[in-house]
């Protein structure tokens, strides 16, 4: 992406899948948002429309893949892999194969991959982590009289390049951003070791054709004044797909952005509060000494303010968080629970949410999707017996339950994706409206 952003191209970024993290480095190598596209949380026509709606006005779209190719929810079937996405927009495929320590045996893998679906078609195929420049000769011998597509080029080995990786994945862009010079390396590194201009001139020409749905669409603009929502955004809460907030901002919502890292105060004038997911657990010391911001936060829960928080924003709206090292730090104290990081992984997969009841996102029987993944767990002593959602994984088996209110703060360990529900977005921003009227009535 940032190879043929720096020929001057626009490139639209996308990723398969529910990851926050490798979409936040497109957008930094492209200057625009990436987009997630997703065969369960997002439906066809969703998916369809929002490629087609973000990648208009673009030279060229870019989609990152999930896992290997194939993979997706279990061995039996392609739903929820690279491969159905594809299928579904109608992209040709870049196969890319890590070849350390191999030769001969690669074209042979390649070979299953072009044979094992007949309805892709592969743009080519890139090797990556190879040894030396011989070592792509090997490669190309091997392929030559065995596979069809084009070999593009090999990336050679280089640690020094490596972005880090942590708990839940690579470190984000916010705590590990490609300086210039970086991105210079990795863009010259494309150019002298991919053939973009045989990949350019494979690729088709797509003018992306919406269906006549509107499943994708963002719900009708209000009529009224925007009401003023805080959206947390640093290093600790950093995790938001960009479709919901447009989806908020297209319901008649005002998005203010301030840290609950380094403001002492709250924007003025807020109507409501959403925080995403992120890493607090990396900044629980920094968060708990803004002392004066999380007095503030709390009074607005106190008053009733519509308050939503996700995974890491979750833990921020409970009482307590809790390192792996015993140690425990004061949060808002808007949700009277505590978690606690944990040295495993404590979730991971999707989630279907059915409400239970109303909350600032909608109505009793109302159903959304999204996804946990997190190393964090309600301190056992102190986990509630219920909660406003009942929580079922992608096969439908039922989960613990969640979805913690008190007042009209809402707070869950699920990150879901208004896309699948977008009535959801207009309903927080109709009850911050409400929120708004009553008191300027009082």
């Amino acid at each position: 992406m940032a190879a043929l952003a720096a020929r001057g191209f626009t490139v639209a970024p996308f990723k398969v899948g529910p990851d926050f993290i490798d979409p936040g480095h497109h957008s930094r190598v492209t200057g625009r948002a990436s987009r997630n596209l997703d065969g369960w949380m997002l439906s066809e026509a969703y998916n369809r429309q929002a490629f087609a709606r973000h990648a208009s006005g673009a030279d060229i779209a870019v989609v990152e893949g999930v896992m290997g190719l194939f993979d997706g929810y279990d061995g039996r079937s392609e739903a929820g892999s690279t491969a159905q996405m594809a299928k579904w927009l109608d992209l040709p495929v870049v196969l890319v194969v890590g070849a350390r320590s191999m030769a001969r045996s690669a074209a042979a893998l390649v070979q299953g991959f072009e044979r094992f679906d007949a309805g892709l078609r592969f743009a080519g195929v890139l090797f990556n982590h190879l040894g030396s420049p011989r070592h792509l000769d090997y490669l190309k011998e091997a392929t030559a009289d065995h596979v069809r597509m084009p070999v593009l080029g090999g990336l050679m080995r280089d640690a020094a390049i490596a972005i880090p990786e942590r708990h839940l994945g690579l470190v984000t862009r916010e705590d590990h951003d490609l300086t210039d010079a970086s991105r210079k390396t990795l863009t010259g590194m494309i150019e002298s070791q991919l053939d973009l201009d045989a990949l350019m001139d494979a690729l088709p020409e797509v003018a992306p054709q919406a269906p006549p749905s509107t499943a994708g669409d963002p719900p009708p603009a209000s009529s009224s004044p925007p009401v003023r929502i805080g959206v947390a955004r640093d290093a600790a809460f950093c995790f938001y797909y960009p479709d919901n907030l447009e989806l908020l901002e297209a319901a008649g919502a005002e998005l203010v952005t301030f840290s609950p890292l380094s403001d002492r105060h709250l924007p003025e004038r807020l109507a409501g509060i959403y925080f995403g997911g992120g890493y607090p657990e990396l900044h629980a010391r920094q968060l708990a000494d803004n002392r004066s911001l999380r007095q503030e936060i709390l009074g607005c829960s106190q008053r009733n303010m519509p308050i939503y928080g996700e995974c890491g924003g979750f833990m921020y709206l409970c009482r307590q968080m809790g390192d792996t090292d015993g140690k425990d730090y004061p949060m808002t104290g808007c949700l009277p629970f505590a978690t606690r990081m944990l040295d495993r992984l404590k979730a991971l997969g999707y989630r279907e949410v059915t409400q239970t009841r109303e909350t600032v996102l909608g109505p009793a029987g109302q159903t959304m999707r999204g996804h946990e993944f997190h190393y964090s767990a309600l301190s056992e002593t102190e986990a509630p017996g219920g909660g406003a959602y009942r929580i079922a994984d992608r096969a439908g088996a039922p989960r613990a339950a969640e979805g913690m209110v008190v007042n009209q703060t809402l707070g869950s360990y699920v990150h879901l994706h208004f896309g699948s529900c977008p009535r959801a977005a207009a309903h927080f921003v109709q009850a911050c409206r409400r929120w708004t009227e009553g008191k300027n009535s009082q």
